[in-house]
């Protein structure tokens, strides 16, 4: 039977709240992937109508750059969380060898770890001897303790490529419809600009409803970064347009 804690007075205490859930792991392909898509999209077209492009170059230049950055997104983050699953897989192999062949070695390294969070030797003790007990106990603490791997945070390489190809793709939009739409690109890079602020300061907001940050602080910061890389990229634009076109 499992043991329970009753629940404590309430009256003087914080109400409870709930961890992320099952996609806290994959937060950073989200923001990742959104927030690229938002920025780098917009860079692109802000350099390319500074240089003069046709509407239709515009289009055409954002179309490839968002499925070529979807892509990248996509393979990239899928090959990266592979290489980093199987390494895990590979250190949790060899700490089954461990626990097999050296344990003494093993309990003396938890021993340390335990010892170094401040417990006393007496409980460390009896943590160790209830570990002894139970292999796949030890594995799982050897493992968040020594490298930081607990099982229910790993990642799929799957669904982090696909969380950041499209949300890139999402991040994208706002700066690549406009010019759908109109055959001025100075009014699609209006449309976008507005789209894209927006779409940055959204999504600046929205992360704290997790971080539990500030919100208006994290919003006007990703506006920040977004608006100093545009004119970064307008006066790239604009100079190349000018003297090398």
């Amino acid at each position: 039977m499992p043991i329970t804690t009753p629940p404590p007075d309430q009256s003087n205490t914080a109400p409870y709240e709930p961890h992320v859930g099952s996609t806290r792991q994959y937060m950073r392909d989200i923001i990742l992937g959104v927030n690229d898509g938002l920025v780098s999209m917009f860079l692109l077209v802000v350099g390319v109508v500074g240089g003069g492009l046709t509407t239709a170059q515009v289009l055409l230049a954002a179309l490839a750059g968002s499925i070529a950055g979807a892509v990248s997104m996509a393979a990239g983050e899928y090959i990266a969380t592979k290489s980093q699953e199987e390494v895990f897989d590979r250190e949790e192999a060899l700490e089954r060898k461990h626990l097999r062949h050296h344990r003494h070695a093993e309990k003396d390294e938890i021993r340390d770890m335990f010892g170094d969070m401040g417990l006393q030797p007496p409980d460390v003790e009896r943590i160790v001897e209830a570990l002894d007990r139970d292999d796949e106990a030890f594995l799982k603490v050897m493992m968040a303790l020594e490298f930081g791997v607990v099982a229910e945070e790993r990642r799929s390489p799957i669904r982090a490529s696909v969380y950041s190809g499209l949300l890139f793709v999402a991040g994208s939009l706002p700066s690549t419809l406009p010019f759908v739409f109109t055959d001025d690109p100075y009014t699609g890079l209006y449309i976008a600009a507005v789209g894209a602020s927006i779409g940055l300061l959204t999504a600046g907001a929205l992360k704290t409803l997790i971080t539990r940050g500030n919100a208006v602080r994290s919003a006007a910061e990703n506006l920040l970064i977004g608006t100093a890389g545009a004119g970064i990229s307008w006066a790239i634009g604009y100079l190349f347009g000018t003297y090398a076109l």
